[in-house]
């Protein structure tokens, strides 16, 4: 029987993200996709910020850019009547190229390091599988199915079927994650519930190809252009397209034409090629624990989210780097017992948050086809919704605060701090250093990023010169790595509101003081799960 540190059941972005975390920190592992190749389908478009951090650190960010939509694309989203009619509100928005220029000149703390990116996942996929191919820790098995799992008090056992041959085959791993979507078999097996709301619209999804930028891109290029009946996705601004339609309750998936469906919101006729359509039902639903035993779950199979504001794979990706860094860290001895526990104390409280966030979009996108029943058939009334549209906001798009503001307050691996924790907000983002937060994104005055020099472990960020070799001592006799980074930048210092900072993995802030008097191993015990 073959044997893994780690097999990751899905092929999708969550568990390729997961599966290059590992590889990066020199974990071999299995995966396996019960498709034979990556995803024929759209699905999600946009890569937040955040995300793209993570690309940037395991050094996959060059290779996303070059598939993605060009740089000096940009990202606005238009109110139509339809693609004939009139425009009625555009939110406009800096293209990649713009907002790094945005980042640099800010440098308050307060941006992502970098911009989002515009792929669809059809397109990022294969960019995430070409790293696990070039990767000789990675065993990649596409055409291989998830069967079932044994565990036992050491290991799991997994069953493997051939998804042309029906051969199967057992592995022996001593951790199994599951980010095998919605409908996963690991869950399943694990016997854990979702609650939430299912089904919460019923959807068709058209999938197809056109030069016809007359019409597709009539008051120039736009990101989504959006109606009552639905919105249009740019895929690459030149040819290749995606309208998602709400359907009424009773009509039948089966009679649905989906050429009418792409002619009704155009308003005018034209000339497309279908590629893929379905019908789909939207999800707000929560997994009722993200673990048990050796077996975690991830992404989709955790969670699933209406995808205004983009958060399901997201949030799957910050699934997997979350879990990643604490398998590695649990399987290269220096991670405590009580690391992997944390990683549904910290996730599904962010899962859930998500969840609020996402649903919040959704009454928001209500509340605007309520605007459109008022009427669009004049001048004035036109004015009338696009008015409303503009006061209720695009705060999908905008959303700072879900993005790049995610904090771990009540995680076991975090040295808490007395007193109330600086407010959070979905939207709108205020950058801290409170224990369990992303550590604030800032450039130096030589232009390098502190991201950058972040370490692969732990980093202890100082200002001033005071004696760390204390805590080089008590990491090297636990066997924790452990970077030192001296900063002396006061601008730096009053962003970063202490003067000691210990930073983890994943770039969250897990202690900070302004003096070094406690115990550096009693500290590196605590937020490495000891």
């Amino acid at each position: 029987m073959k044997e893994i540190p780690v097999l990751i059941a899905g092929g999708g972005p969550v568990g390729m993200m997961l599966a290059g975390e590992l590889g990066h920190r020199g974990i071999r592992c299995m995966i396996v996709e019960r498709n034979l190749s990556t995803t024929k389908h759209p699905k999600m478009d946009i890569t937040n910020g955040r995300t793209m951090e993570h690309f940037r650190r395991l050094g996959m960010i060059d290779k996303m850019r070059e598939a993605a939509v060009p740089t000096s694309h940009v990202f606005d989203v238009s109110w139509i009547t339809d693609l004939s009619g009139h425009e009625l509100a555009r939110f406009s928005y800096p293209n990649v190229d713009e907002a790094r220029d945005i980042i640099r000149y800010v440098n308050d703390g307060s941006q992502p390091l970098e911009p989002d990116m515009r792929v669809s996942q059809v397109v990022l996929e294969p960019v995430l599988k070409s790293f696990l191919d070039e990767d000789p820790l990675m065993d990649v098995r596409f055409g291989w199915a998830f069967v079932s799992f044994e565990e036992t008090a050491d290991s799991v056992s997994v069953l493997l079927r051939n998804s042309e041959s029906g051969d199967e085959e057992r592995v022996q791993c001593q951790y199994l994650a599951g980010c095998d979507g919605g409908n996963s078999k690991v869950r399943q097996q694990l016997d854990i519930e979702l609650s939430g709301t299912p089904d919460v619209a019923n959807m068709y999804m058209v999938h197809f190809k056109s030069e016809a930028l007359d019409v597709l891109q009539r008051w120039g290029v736009a990101w989504h252009y959006q109606s009552d009946k639905g919105t249009l996705i740019a895929q690459n601004d030149s040819d290749i397209w995606t309208l998602h339609v709400s359907l009424s309750g009773d009509v039948k998936a089966a009679d649905i034409d989906p050429e009418a469906l792409v002619r009704d919101f155009a308003g005018t006729d034209f000339e497309f090629e279908v590629l893929v359509h379905n019908s789909w039902a939207p999800q707000l639903l929560l997994a009722d624990k993200y673990a048990k035993g050796r077996v975690f779950l991830a992404g989709d199979a955790a969670h699933q989210y209406v995808p205004t504001g983009g958060y399901g794979m997201n949030t799957g990706m910050g699934d997997a780097v979350d879990l990643g860094w604490k398998l590695a860290a649990t399987l290269q001895g220096w991670g405590g017992p009580n690391l992997l526990a944390s990683y549904e104390a910290e996730r599904r409280h962010v899962g859930e948050r998500n969840r609020q966030g996402s649903e919040r979009h959704v009454g928001v996108r209500f509340e605007i086809a309520m605007a459109y029943l008022e009427g669009v058939a004049d001048d004035a009334s036109r004015q009338t919704v696009g008015d409303k549209i503009l006061a209720l906001g695009n705060a999908e798009n905008e959303a700072l605060g879900i993005e790049i503001g995610c904090r771990y307050d009540a995680s076991p691996i975090v040295c808490q701090e007395q007193g109330d924790a600086p407010l959070y907000d979905l939207i709108d983002h205020t950058p801290t250093t409170w224990p369990g937060a992303r550590l604030p994104s800032v450039f130096l005055e030589d232009g390098r990023a502190v991201f950058d020099l972040l370490g692969a472990g732990y980093t202890l960020i100082s200002f001033g010169e005071a004696d760390l070799s204390a805590w080089v001592s008590a990491a090297s006799k636990k066997q924790i790595p452990l970077d030192l980074l001296q900063i002396d930048e006061p601008a730096i210092r009053a962003i970063y509101e202490r003067d000691y900072l210990l930073v983890r993995p994943d770039q969250h802030v897990c202690w900070r003081n302004n003096d070094l008097s406690a115990d550096p191993g009693e500290i590196l015990d605590r937020v490495t799960g000891h």
